[in-house]
């Protein structure tokens, strides 16, 4: 059988498909909240798994290598817009949409930890709200800001300017049970597809109609990310898991 890969129909996760289907690898179309349940269940082989479900995903699944989707300073894709200034937003209803944990949860972290904001409401789209969060292709198309709520706060840039140090919002996991010579051809497209697909990315011509973007601000938006973990993003992962564990005796 084919290799099952979890593709995540979002503008940072492209290049890393860009190789695959030559190779036979079959992609599956998910959002990104659902990868991590569906390499859990055994519906997908690898994919990237936001980072807030990797850390429960060990030892069913493995990073593959370093690959993942870091933001240097500004995330541009992981927004929140507010009616009121963030630090105003304690007993505030905040809606979030079908968004991955990790987005959810650095947003809990930096209202909780960095703004000092207690008694917020999380609720759907749908219901009345003094702010919202958007991200990845969601939160391109509105990265400029959204009529009635004048405040706008990326995420990245808060964590960047609060603890000096780029955000790992997914990493490439791939089950145990992988085969490994499976294993290592998909890592390969990895590594392959990120430079093909960064190679056509600079001669692009035409804007990117679904995603409001025209080619220049297209490569902006990826060269204001890394799809490799150093020594910054380990330092961030172990923060992140520090501010969570804080995050949860606090809510205790």
């Amino acid at each position: 059988m084919p290799t099952c890969v979890a593709r995540v129909p979002n503008l940072e996760c492209e290049a890393f498909y860009y190789d695959m289907e030559r190779r036979g690898i079959e992609l599956r179309s998910m959002e990104s909240g659902s990868v991590a349940q569906a390499l859990e269940d055994g519906e997908i082989d690898a994919g990237p798994v936001p980072l807030a479900d990797t850390f429960r995903l060990v030892p069913k699944a493995a990073p593959i290598a370093g690959f993942c989707v870091a933001s240097v300073s500004q995330a541009t894709s992981a927004v929140l817009h507010s009616k009121e200034p963030i630090a105003a937003l304690s007993g505030g209803r905040i809606a979030v949409g079908d968004d991955d944990a990790t987005s959810v949860s650095l947003l809990r972290v930096l209202l909780a930890l960095k703004h000092e904001v207690s008694g917020e409401t999380f609720v759907d789209m749908q219901s009345d709200h003094d702010a919202f969060l958007m991200t990845g292709n969601r939160g391109l198309r509105r990265r400029r800001g959204a009529r009635g709520y004048p405040h706008r706060y990326d995420l990245g840039e808060e964590w960047q300017t609060w603890t000096g140090l780029p955000f790992v919002f997914s990493r490439w996991m791939a089950s145990a049970d992988m085969e490994r010579q499976d294993f290592v051809v998909l890592q390969d497209a990895l590594f392959v597809g990120q430079e093909d697909w960064m190679n056509n990315l600079y001669k692009a011509t035409g804007p990117r109609d679904d995603l409001l973007m025209l080619p220049r601000e297209v490569l902006e938006y990826v060269q204001g990310l890394r799809f490799y973990i150093g020594v910054p993003e380990e330092r961030a992962i172990a923060l992140f898991q520090e501010k969570l564990a804080l995050l949860a005796d606090v809510s205790d």
